[in-house]
């Protein structure tokens, strides 16, 4: 017989969609976290972009990702049902070229795409102009994808707290330092980068990313209607809409657990964001904040049973939020004894002795 008891540990967006989704299968959950919510996921822009953010030769991060991608209409149309929250904050997203050579990649990729099955529309700068006048006239193409969700990450761990209280599942507001010890039939082990910590060999390391929260201010240019994502002096930037403003992110810094916001960090997103909305400067920094992401040697994250009881759901990086709906059906399914074809790629054997050395 199926064991019927399960502790997920962790309590980000990834944890507590595991946490929902299992307690409506039937097990009896228990999710431990200090403190729900508090990290990496309350701190991302909630982008939803696998395709747009793709590159010839990922093609394996591109099926995760767009699997995902799929399921996220459901998925956040059940969780808005269920809570009354709001979850979706723009329909499409719009990665922009400022000069010849990021018009170049932007064709690259969309010709990739097309080869794919994907297909993504070249918006020239009359185009642009008209579908989003705020932004600078100075970009020159940019690569639309219509199909590319982005969601209110806040939102988003509200509607799941509220959705895994209503399923039945106990919260414990302890940190756990020995997963194995835990009194329950299975465990998940949900921890982002703690997770490293608590399964030793794990290949998870901290990515710092720092964030700011812009709101818009009366008489000032309204926020763009879709994400806008762009390569400034070879710094990745997003301006991710907000209902009160837009989310600018991200840095990324290999700084170990720091998560210290810098002045060198604001300074950048704030030069880069205005360089491609002008008027951004007349909006209100409300926050800044900064969140480590939990990466994987090869970007694709960590599904899968390293031991009977086991069950790893890790190393999903700065893409945590698009790949929730996934993880939560790869890891049930996990639970279940009937692997998800989908989630294949991301299975833990490709790391080699990460699960035999835990037998």
């Amino acid at each position: 017989m199926m064991s019927r008891t399960v502790a997920v540990v962790g309590g980000g967006v990834i944890g507590l969609s595991i946490a929902w989704r299992a307690s409506r299968a039937g097990w009896a959950v228990t999710l431990y976290d200090p403190d729900v919510g508090s990290g990496a996921s309350w701190v991302a822009g909630g982008m939803l972009a696998p395709l747009s953010e793709g590159w010839p030769g990922e093609d394996e991060l591109l099926a995760v990702g767009a699997a995902s991608l799929d399921r996220w209409p459901d998925f956040g149309a059940e969780l808005e049902r269920t809570t009354g929250e709001v979850l979706f904050t723009s329909q499409s997203s719009m990665t922009v070229a400022l000069d010849a050579a990021d018009a170049a990649d932007l064709r690259t990729v969309a010709e990739w795409l097309d080869g794919r099955g994907y297909h993504l529309d070249l918006l020239d700068r009359a185009q642009i102009r008209a579908a989003e006048p705020s932004l600078a006239p100075t970009i020159r193409l940019a690569l639309l994808a219509a199909a590319e969700f982005a969601v209110d990450n806040r939102a988003l761990v509200r509607a799941l707290r509220a959705a895994c209280t209503a399923a039945g599942v106990t919260f414990v507001a302890q940190a756990v330092t020995d997963p194995e010890s835990l009194p329950a039939d299975q465990v998940v082990l949900a921890a982002g980068t703690a997770a490293a910590r608590l399964w030793p060999g794990l290949p998870v390391r901290p990515v710092k990313g720092e964030v700011l929260r812009l709101h818009h201010r009366p008489g000032v240019a309204p926020a763009p209607s879709q994400t806008i994502r762009a390569s400034v002096h070879g710094r990745p930037v997003y301006l991710v809409p907000r209902g009160d403003g837009l989310v600018v992110g991200a840095t990324q810094h290999e700084s170990g657990d720091d998560t210290a916001v810098t002045v060198a960090g604001v300074r950048d997103l704030i030069a880069d964001a205005q360089t491609l909305m002008p008027s951004i400067g007349e909006y209100e920094l409300h926050e800044t904040a900064a969140g480590l992401r939990p990466m994987s040697p090869d970007n694709l994250p960590i599904l899968g049973r390293v031991t009977d009881r086991v069950v790893l759901a890790a190393g999903h990086g700065r893409n945590g939020i698009l790949l929730t709906p996934l993880s939560a059906d790869a890891v049930v399914a996990e639970l279940s004894g009937t692997p998800l074809p989908a989630a294949q790629t991301c299975r833990p054997e490709r790391f080699g002795t990460l699960v035999s050395t835990h037998e």
